[in-house]
Parts: structure tokens; sequence; C-alpha cells
């Protein structure tokens, strides 16, 4: 049961995100489809970084039904430069489950979409569909653990977010994620901007991760780069090691991983390898 305490929080929480939330496009209207597609570009990517390719995808897969639609080729050339390509093809595979059998009923359900886990599908059922859940990313783990004075985790860190959630479940996971991202940060939080400061027990319960590894070199660069020289053409093994300039071993783990996971093809006449569908 919410107390006084996370009452007059959620207040302070709300009319800050109401006076300062960011316009960002896929708040315009929260349609399940579009609330889908920015969640799944929105996973380990920043928004800033996000909005245009969202804005593209959009104008190129306007409904659901058209991403269903769509080959799979057409798909990775928009999201082309966005990363983690393998969101983009389970993105489209939901949008042919969803074409064929509607919109999941529960978050079980959600989940059970390719691409789905349980922070999507919480996203998705409280904004989209006004369930009162909360939607548990790193944003809110920090700032729930600060809040509490306690670093949070796992069932704890449930029935933490359960207590403090406000009946307006998608608008305070949505103030949660902007108050993470641009006062309650990793590292040096805004504590004297904060709305619920006075409610918090400082930033100390929560200690930043170290910094993510670099991307310049990485298996990430590499499996970008062929994505990209597969969305625009079919290439030999040969013509990926050149236009990659990536060590020949290095180059055979990331075919073999993304054959794997259904993102290329190998044609057997030509030995060239092409986006899969």
């Amino acid at each position: 049961m919410t107390t006084g305490i996370e009452i007059e929080r959620n207040e302070a929480l709300l009319a800050w995100y109401r006076s300062t939330e960011r316009d960002l496009p896929w708040r315009r209207d929260p349609d399940p489809y579009r609330v889908l597609v920015s969640e799944f570009m929105l996973q380990q990517t920043q928004a800033s970084r996000v909005i245009p390719y969202y804005e593209r995808f959009m104008a190129a897969f306007p409904t659901v039904e058209a991403l269903a639609e769509a080959p799979l080729a057409d798909v990775f050339s928009i999201w082309s430069g966005l990363g983690y390509n393998t969101r983009a093809k389970r993105l489209r595979d939901t949008a042919r489950i969803v074409r064929v059998d509607g919109w999941p009923a529960s978050i079980d359900d959600l989940q059970r979409l390719p691409g789905v886990g349980p922070y999507t599908a919480s996203a998705i059922a409280s904004i989209a569909f006004g369930r009162r859940v909360p939607a548990l990313d790193t944003n809110v783990r920090r700032v729930l653990s600060r809040w509490h004075g306690e670093l949070l985790d796992g069932r704890g860190l449930r029935l933490a977010a359960e207590a403090d959630l406000d009946d307006n479940a998608g608008a305070w996971n949505q103030a949660l994620m902007d108050l993470g991202a641009s006062v309650c940060r990793p590292r040096q939080p805004k504590c004297d901007s904060c709305p619920v400061e006075n409610w918090c027990s400082g930033p100390e319960a929560y200690m930043a991760s170290a910094p993510q590894a670099r991307f310049e070199g990485s298996a990430r660069q590499l499996r970008g780069s062929i994505m990209r020289a597969a969305v625009k053409r079919p290439h030999t093994f040969d013509q990926l090691r050149r236009e990659t300039g990536f060590p020949t071993d290095e180059i055979e783990m990331a075919i073999e991983d993304l054959t794997a996971e259904g993102l290329i093809a190998r044609n057997d006449d030509t030995g060239e390898f092409r986006i899969a569908d």
C-alpha cells in the first residue's frame, strides 16, 4: 500500500515531470506499436541517438502491419547504424505475430513475443495499456536504491517499486526514466536540482558501474560493418575482409554468430553473404 511519504514524493515527481518532460516523438501518441518500436530502439541506446532513427522507421513502417510485411533487408536498411541488429529482426518477428494474433492481453503473454523481456513488457503494459506495473531498468534501479538508501535488486527492487508506484504507472515510469537520465545520474548526480531530494536517502547507496568497453575495434563494430555491407549487396568473405579490415578469425566468428541469429545467410552457389529473410 502506498503511504503518505510515497504519495508526497510521487506528487512532487509527477509535477516535475509535467513541467520538464522531454519532447520525445514516441511520447506524443502512446499507441502500443509506437511504444514497442521505441522500447526496442532504446535498449542500450540513448534517447537522443534514437530520435532520428525512430522518426525514419515510423515513416517507413507506420503500422504494425507495414512492418510485418516488410522484407528484413528493408528493415535493416532503416535500422543501419543504430547497432544491435538482432533487435530489428526480433521487432519485425514480433510485428508478424501481433498482425496475426493481436496484442497480448497480459504481461506474461507480452514477454513471449521475440525480444520482449520483463522491462519492455512492463513499459508497453503501463504506457500503452494503462496497467499499474513498474518498468524496472537500470535508471529506475539507481533512483529507487538512492530513495531507499540500499542497493536494490531482484525481489527487493520489485517490492520497493510496487510500494512506491503511482496509480498513473505510465507517467511514473517515464518520470523515473527522465529523472535518472537528467538528474539522478550514475556519476555526479544533480541532487540540488532533484524534485524529490526531501524524500531521498542520498546518492551513496548506488555506485556507478565501470564505463562501457570501447566501441572502436570491438566485435560490435565488426558485426555492424558486416550488416551494413550486406544491406547494400551480397558480399563474399574476401570482400567482407577487405571492407571491414578486421582479422580473418574475428570475421569468421562474427559471421557464425550473425548466421546463427538469423541475421545473414550464405548463398551456397555464390558463396556470398546476404541479409536473411
